[in-house]
């Protein structure tokens, strides 16, 4: 495997073309991303009446809908983290050891900056 397929996770065929792959991918997810936002920022326009002792129950579903907002925005800082990633010849290399990205992870999760290997140590 040559430095250019391993750096963009690429284990055969035109790196070029694993790259050009790569980005639509992580463009699809992004347009998808920020479709969702757009889908939460709407449901969170009208924000229900609460105080003590009353209030509109669907002040859950509005909280919800925060919480989830929060997280699609982490996820769109991602993505356009990968993208740029993409750009510098640095997509799909670990940011902890240096080391290729499983192709199977990239697959899975297109935003990851973290073998699997580092993955596990940082969350456990």
């Amino acid at each position: 495997m040559t430095a250019a397929n391993a750096r963009n996770g690429d284990r055969t065929g035109d790196p070029q073309q694993s790259v050009q792959e790569q980005r639509a991918r992580v463009h699809s997810d992004l347009a998808e991303a920020r479709e969702e936002l757009a889908r939460l920022e709407r449901k969170l326009e009208h924000r229900p009446d609460f105080g003590l002792g009353e209030g509109s129950p669907e002040i859950y579903q509005w909280e919800m809908n925060l919480a989830l907002r929060k997280r699609v925005l982490a996820k769109i800082a991602s993505l356009e983290d990968a993208l740029k990633s993409l750009e510098e010849g640095l997509y799909g290399i670990c940011e902890r050891c240096g080391k290729p990205i499983e192709h199977e992870r990239l697959e899975i999760l297109p935003e990851t900056t973290l073998c699997v290997s580092c993955a596990q140590k940082v969350r456990y």
